[in-house]
């Protein structure tokens, strides 16, 4: 996929250079209006775009537990997501071609982050789908759905949670929600949070990428990989983790020009970077300890040596100050009282070979058979070889860029965390989630496969400029704003298809895999002693059937 030579003006070359040209965004198309107002308005269509399709969903009239409903109820979201999105790309369209393209610019901007929106919209919609006519969110008042709504309960009631290591931001998030808007109902709410949770996802991702990339080539590069993702479920966990890597992408590009910028620049970037990074900590925690080692090595690749060291110090020092007093006493709990947390829980995947992370099944595996799948290259599928090669042609097309080179490193970083955990399994007789490592492998070679798109698009678009620039023998070449409706176009069917197939896991099913969630859902008893709506043969209890195990006998 290529973008414009537009967007592609906005992107750091090497990490040194500044996001924007000049104080003004030129991408409005001659409307001086500065960046941080256009970013804004960024932020409010992608927001907005979130929430259209889960409130369209909310008016579907559909049995939520007859798979024939489920598959109409995905169509007709699919329906929607795909008329908004070729209205997007109309205007798209008649901004080329009105008054010579002047707001183009402004308008794929727009387009894009809507479609961000609209693509995790499109999850969230399925899962209200998954819950019409029970108030309950997904596995009811058991499992993880359970203690956490019971733990966000003592929160908001000012008395301890009962696990002290577990990040407190979902819990009193969850909690002051309740009072708000249920009346202190934790577990009515936590259905709201999980459909808003996942309309966020898109939106949340898409600001990130923008700290490093203009608006087409973030939703292309950052956005799809992360779809694979996406959770509804829990949908905080999966959102720190696709926030955290363009974060912490961001951290080392800003540190390795610190040495040349203004003191008053240089603290405030580091404060903003710290603060987020704490409530990214307070949130979900276990990204950082598999990418800390690889955070490290690259901010000591990027740190610059050879300018005002002092300032590269005092950098890294605001940001650790800030990152400290946001979370410096949850940090505190966790090095020590988290020390004594043990995991022995051994599910099926910590029984197969280690090295194999292309996909995270959870612990509701369903039918798995011979797990992993042999493949055709030393039993690794073609997917897999990819994802090396890519990995590969990333860092030989941008060895000089932080962009990939962090991205390379924390790879390598949750790897080597994965093996050392795995490696005393034995030992210890605890996996310590070492699986869920596999997410962050998973995102990390995703992106880069992304980015060897991204590096050669942009060689394209730097030949091309340089050949028009000498003799015009490029004019023949596609146009790059004609690349830009190309892409939208491309990237409008890309996320309308993942975003049915992760929507489509949380449709009820009584079986062993994520749809037993919201299944469960509906076998609860309401508050005023009736069944859900749905509930199958008009049977519910008081707690639901508790395990999936039950489910499926």
């Amino acid at each position: 996929m290529t973008v414009s030579a537009q967007e592609a003006s906005t992107i750091p070359r090497s990490g040194g250079r500044s996001l924007t040209r000049g104080s003004a965004d030129r991408s409005g198309g001659g409307l001086r209006t500065s960046a941080p107002v256009l970013l804004a308005g960024e932020a409010v269509v992608a927001f907005l775009a979130a929430l259209v399709l889960p409130l369209l969903a909310r008016g579907f009239k559909l049995d939520p537990l007859d798979r024939i409903a489920q598959v109409s109820g995905l169509a007709a979201v699919q329906l929607r997501f795909a008329v908004i999105g070729f209205l997007l790309l109309g205007a798209v369209v008649l901004a080329l071609r009105f008054r010579s393209g002047r707001h183009f610019g402004l308008v794929s901007r727009f387009s894009a982050a809507a479609l961000a929106g609209l693509a995790s919209g499109f999850v969230a919609a399925g899962a209200v789908i998954a819950l019409l006519g029970t108030p309950w969110p997904m596995f009811g008042l058991n499992g993880d759905s359970g203690r956490i709504v019971e733990w966000a309960h003592a929160v908001a009631n000012g008395q301890p949670s009962g696990s002290p290591v577990y990040p407190p931001a979902p819990l009193y998030t969850l909690g002051y929600y309740a009072e708000w808007f249920h009346g202190g109902n934790t577990a009515y709410a936590f259905k709201d949070l999980q459909i808003l949770g996942a309309a966020a996802f898109g939106p949340l991702v898409y600001l990130s990428w923008r700290m490093l990339l203009s608006p087409v080539r973030a939703l292309a590069f950052g956005v799809l990989p992360a779809f694979a993702l996406i959770d509804a479920y829990k949908p905080y966990s999966q959102t720190v983790l696709v926030v955290l890597v363009p974060v912490l992408v961001a951290l080392v590009v800003h540190l390795r020009r610190s040495g040349t910028d203004a003191w008053r620049t240089l603290l405030l970037k580091a404060a903003g970077f710290g603060a987020l990074l704490g409530l990214m900590f307070l949130t979900y925690s276990g990204w950082f300890l598999w990418s800390g080692l690889g955070v490290l090595v690259a901010a000591l690749a990027y740190f610059p040596w050879r300018a005002d060291r002092r300032k590269g110090l005092a950098y890294l020092g605001a940001t650790g100050a800030a990152f400290l007093l946001v979370c410096g006493s949850y940090l505190v709990t966790m090095l020590t009282e988290g020390q004594d947390t043990k995991d022995s829980s051994f599910r099926f995947d910590n029984m197969t070979d280690p090295a194999y992370f292309l996909m995270w099944r959870t612990d509701m595996p369903g039918k798995v058979g011979e797990w992993p799948l042999p493949g055709e290259f030393g039993g690794m599928d073609l997917f897999a070889v990819v994802m090396f090669v890519a990995l590969g042609a990333a860092l030989w097309l941008g060895i000089r860029k932080p962009l990939v080179v962090t991205i390379c490193c924390m790879f390598a970083s949750a790897w080597l965390m994965r093996m050392y955990i795995a490696s005393h399994m034995y030992e210890t007789q605890t996996v310590q989630l070492y699986t869920r490592t596999n997410n962050q492998l998973l995102y990390c070679g995703l992106l880069l496969c992304a980015l060897v798109a991204h590096l050669v698009s942009l060689r394209v678009m730097e030949r091309r400029q340089a050949t028009e620039a000498g003799d015009g023998a490029g004019a023949g070449l596609p146009g790059p704003r004609v690349a830009v409706v190309g892409t939208l176009f491309a990237l409008l069917f890309l996320l309308g298809t993942v975003s049915s197939s992760m929507a489509d896991r949380y449709m009820p099913a009584k079986e062993n895999t994520y749809r037993i969630l919201p299944w469960v859902s509906h076998t609860v008893q309401k508050l005023d002693g009736t069944c859900p709506k749905f509930a199958p043969g008009g049977q519910c209890s008081q707690k639901g059937d508790q395990t999936w195990e039950t489910m499926i006998k």
